[in-house]
């Protein structure tokens, strides 16, 4: 029926849509829980983008992306660490400068190897890697299971992480620091070094979605290619209620949201384009609004530590 496979494609574009922002809100929900918000998570995922793309074209393969890809966003956020955890500067005002000098360093590093008007790309890609017998379950089965390992990885992630959080002495170190870190100090807990870790892996797998971005959604790298996903996976975190398994639902609940869009574009509805392009942001908004999202952050959440005297 052709209801049926528009339904099959609209899952399938859900998920693909849904995945980097499951990585990068994943990675930012262990940042959260520590205390620190990485407002620069944008600059994090184009850096991992651009990684992605040159790694895969350097070294012949779309693993080599991936390696230089989550290299590429750890150093961004090994940055922004730097300056908002060892120096104690404004972790938000930290953040924008990193995501604007982030958007800005990989145009320049773009312009520089391929000229000032870019070139069109043509990047070794990630195919879909069918799991057998789940992949052909009837409706879901293509669009769960014969996605790209990134996809896989999201899967795996989202319990591995609940579990560490939630049943791990490392895990709760985490979380206290993020709930109380003088109290967690005072117990023997290492504040910064926690924080600085936690912060490093969210850069890390923001780094894996921009090269997921390059590798098996787009093909090629363009500049601002990330177009806010690293914001909205911000977004995606509180939506998650901090819980990591939360959080894969509500990425592939604002992936669902951008397919929509796509839906109707698709099938010629007389309304403005501009409507669907505004959906996902209102949808997401709502959700929020009707308290979806709403539950407690961590307590020391963008607090700094120690306090110094002004």
């Amino acid at each position: 029926m052709p209801e049926a496979v528009v339904f099959v494609a609209f899952l399938e574009a859900s998920v693909r849509l849904g995945v980097p922002l499951a990585l990068a809100a994943m990675g930012e929900t262990i940042t959260e829980r520590s205390g620190v918000i990485n407002i620069g998570l944008e600059g994090s995922l184009i850096a991992g983008a651009l990684g992605g793309a040159l790694g895969a074209m350097a070294l012949d393969g779309p693993g080599g992306g991936l390696l230089i890809g989550a290299a590429a966003g750890a150093f961004v956020a090994f940055t922004f660490a730097a300056f908002a955890i060892g120096l104690g500067t404004d972790q938000i005002i930290t953040g924008t400068a990193i995501t604007l000098g982030g958007l800005g360093f990989t145009g320049a590093i773009y312009q520089a190897r391929f000229g000032t008007t870019g070139a069109v790309l043509s990047v070794p890609t990630l195919a879909p890697a069918p799991i057998p017998v789940l992949s052909e379950i009837p409706v879901v089965g293509t669009a769960l299971f014969a996605q790209a390992p990134t996809a896989y990885l999201a899967y795996v992630l989202a319990p591995a992480l609940w579990y560490f959080l939630y049943r791990t002495a490392w895990g709760l170190e985490l979380r206290a620091v993020g709930e109380d870190p003088d109290a967690a100090d005072a117990a023997g807990v290492r504040v910064r070094w926690t924080r600085f870790w936690a912060t490093i892996l969210g850069g890390t797998m923001a780094g894996i979605a921009g090269a997921h971005l390059v590798l098996a959604h787009a093909g090629t790298f363009a500049e601002n290619m990330s177009a806010g996903r690293g914001f909205i996976a911000i977004a995606v975190v509180v939506l998650g209620r901090w819980n990591p398994v939360w959080v894969l639902l509500a990425a592939f609940f604002f992936g669902a949201a951008n397919a929509l869009q796509f839906q109707g574009q698709a099938l010629g509805l007389d309304l403005p384009y501009q409507l669907f392009l505004a959906f996902p942001y209102v949808l997401t908004l709502a959700a929020l609004g009707l308290g979806v999202g709403r539950t407690r952050a961590p307590a020391a959440l963008a607090l700094e530590w120690p306090k110094r005297e002004r």
